[in-house]
C-alpha cells in the first residue's frame, strides 16, 4: 500500500512511464509536426514526468538516496543510447567528415554542461556539497569510460562491415589511447570501462560521511560535534567573550553595578 503522501508522485510517476512507453514504441518517428492532437499527446510524457517530480517527497528521497540511485542512471540513458544514435545518424547523413568531427566535439562539449546543470539543479534544490561533488565526479567517470563507444557499437544498426561486430582493436578511441600509449584492444578497452566503471559506483555508493569529512573545512572540522562548546550561541557575536566586555571573565559587571546604583539614587526613590 502506498502512504497517502506519495501517491500523487506514483501516480503521476507512472502515468510518464505508460504514456512515455505509447509515444516512443506506438507511433512514427516523424520530423514533422502532422497533427495538433498528435502534437499535444506528445507533450503527455513530458508534463506527467514534471508533475510526479513536482509531487516528490525531498526528505523521503534525501532518506532512500534517490539522487545518488537516479540521477546517474538518468545521465546513462543520454549518454550511452541518445548519444550513440546521434553519432550514428549524423556519420551516415554526413558525407564531410570535418562536419561529424564538428558534431562530435559540439555533443562531447554537451555532455559535461550536462553532468553540471544536473549537479546544479541538485545543489539549488538543497543538496549537500559532498553529493554534488560525488554525482560530479562520477557521473564524469562515466563520460570518460569508454561505455559509449561500446554502446555505439552495440544500439546501433552497423552495415559497415568494419563496425558490423565489435573490432579487435579501437583505433578511434584517443582518450583511452594517450592513457595506454597504443590503440587499445578489445580486451583493454574492455578492462578500462570495467576500472572506470568501478571507480565511479566506488564514488556513489561510498559512505556520504567519508565525502562530508573530505570536503569539511578546518573551520568547520573545529566547530563540529566533537570540538569544544562554544561560549556564545549561534548568531550571537563573540565580541562579549573579548576582556573588558560586560560579563567577560576577569571584569567586573559594571552594567549590573551601574543599574543598582540607579535604583538607590535619590532620583529613583519613592
Amino acid at each position: 500500500m502506498i502512504p497517502p503522501k506519495h501517491r500523487r508522485f506514483a501516480i503521476f510517476a507512472s502515468l510518464a512511464v505508460i504514456a512515455a512507453a505509447i509515444v516512443w514504441f506506438g507511433l512514427p518517428h516523424d520530423r514533422e509536426v502532422k497533427s495538433l492532437w498528435l502534437f499535444l499527446f506528445k507533450l503527455v510524457p513530458f508534463v506527467m514526468a514534471a508533475e510526479a517530480v513536482a509531487a516528490l517527497d525531498v526528505e523521503w528521497a534525501k532518506r532512500m538516496r534517490l539522487p545518488l540511485l537516479l540521477i546517474p542512471p538518468t545521465f546513462l540513458l543520454y549518454f550511452l543510447y541518445f548519444v550513440p544514435k546521434i553519432f550514428f545518424f549524423g556519420g551516415a547523413i554526413s558525407e564531410d567528415p570535418t562536419s561529424f568531427g564538428n558534431l562530435y566535439y559540439h555533443v562531447l562539449t554537451l555532455t559535461p554542461m550536462i553532468i553540471l546543470a544536473l549537479a546544479l539543479a541538485y545543489r539549488l534544490g538543497g543538496g549537500t556539497a559532498a553529493t554534488v561533488r560525488r554525482l560530479s565526479y562520477g557521473m564524469l567517470l562515466l563520460m570518460l569510460s569508454g561505455l559509449e563507444d561500446l554502446a555505439f557499437l552495440t544500439v546501433n544498426d552497423h552495415t559497415d562491415p568494419a563496425y558490423a561486430t565489435i573490432p579487435e582493436v579501437w583505433e578511434w578511441a584517443s582518450h583511452i589511447t594517450v592513457f595506454i600509449g597504443h590503440p587499445p584492444t578489445k580486451m583493454e578497452a574492455y578492462a578500462f570501462i570495467v576500472v572506470h566503471v568501478i571507480l565511479a559506483l566506488l564514488v556513489f555508493l561510498s559512505p556520504q560521511r567519508w565525502w562530508e569529512a573530505l570536503v569539511r573545512s578546518p573551520r568547520s572540522r573545529a566547530d563540529g560535534p566533537d570540538a569544544p562548546a562554544a561560549s556564545t550561541a549561534p548568531g550571537v557575536s563573540r565580541v562579549a567573550d573579548a576582556p573588558g566586555a560586560p560579563g567577560a571573565p576577569g571584569t567586573s559587571d559594571a552594567s549590573g553595578t551601574d543599574a543598582a546604583r540607579a535604583d538607590g539614587s535619590p532620583a529613583n526613590r519613592g
